[in-house]
């Protein structure tokens, strides 16, 4: 964690550690991007935990649950996004960090991450990294368009 803290504090952004908000800004974010789906059908994506398998919120969009933009197109438009304040946060770990002054955050800055999400404060949009950047991601959508 201490190697992304130094990025962004080397480019002048505020970072303010929440060391036990993750599972918190995990549920919002599932309230935000996922609420559209019922109980069953989070479950059929592995969105939690489930039977031994790892959930992963980011099923959302690898299981074409809500529309987003992948890959370079996603990152063009995270770079894009006006991002004054957000939360940073990760799948596997209730550590976070809420980040002001983000305006020059871009996915490059998060390339030694995974499983790694972004969103404004309103979770209006969100930007993803998983950890099969090869195969799934990174992913940016927003709240208010749906599959």
């Amino acid at each position: 964690m201490m190697g992304i803290i130094n990025v962004l504090k080397n480019k002048k952004i505020k970072v303010t550690e929440i060391p036990k908000w993750g599972a918190f800004l995990r549920k919002q974010w599932e309230d935000n991007f996922a609420n559209h789906l019922s109980v069953e059908e989070k479950k059929s994506i592995y969105l939690w935990n489930n039977s031994g398998i790892c959930g992963y919120l980011w099923h959302l969009f690898s299981y074409e649950k809500r529309a987003c933009l992948k890959r370079e197109e996603a990152e063009k438009a995270f770079n894009n996004e006006h991002k004054g304040s957000c939360y940073v946060f990760w799948q596997h770990t209730d550590y976070a960090l809420i980040l002001e002054n983000a305006y020059i955050l871009n996915a490059e800055d998060l390339e030694d991450e995974y499983d790694i999400y972004v969103v404004d404060k309103e979770f209006n949009w969100t930007y993803v990294k998983t950890h099969e950047t090869l195969l799934c991601g990174p992913y940016f959508g927003r709240k208010d368009i749906k599959t």
